[in-house]
């Protein structure tokens, strides 16, 4: 078991990290709604997945450093997959913003 902050922090970093994306989802959700579902609930959708997958990873990460003294780090797969649904999430709104 991991003593100490550490496993909190990071914890508490990604379940906000879900959270602002959860709540991008929801913005998006809402304008998609307003405008008539054309293209807008694309970005709301791929938002909504990048939040229950940040929601999962945070959680799994969590409780490996809960769980190992010595953990590894997260693999490279897994932050370029984050980093790709975020990336993802942010190019799709912003090319239906600005079509």
């Amino acid at each position: 078991m991991t003593d100490g902050l550490q496993p909190e922090r990071t914890g508490l970093a990604w379940q906000r990290t879900a959270l602002s994306t959860a709540a991008c989802g929801l913005l998006l959700l809402h304008a998609a709604a307003r405008s008539g579902w054309g293209t807008l609930a694309v970005p709301a959708v791929v938002a909504s997945a990048s939040a229950i997958v940040l929601a999962v990873v945070g959680w799994r990460r969590e409780r490996v450093l809960r769980r190992d003294p010595e953990p590894p780090p997260p693999s490279r797969a897994l932050i370029l997959g984050v980093a790709l649904l975020v990336s993802a999430t942010a190019l799709t709104s912003l090319a239906t913003f600005l079509r």
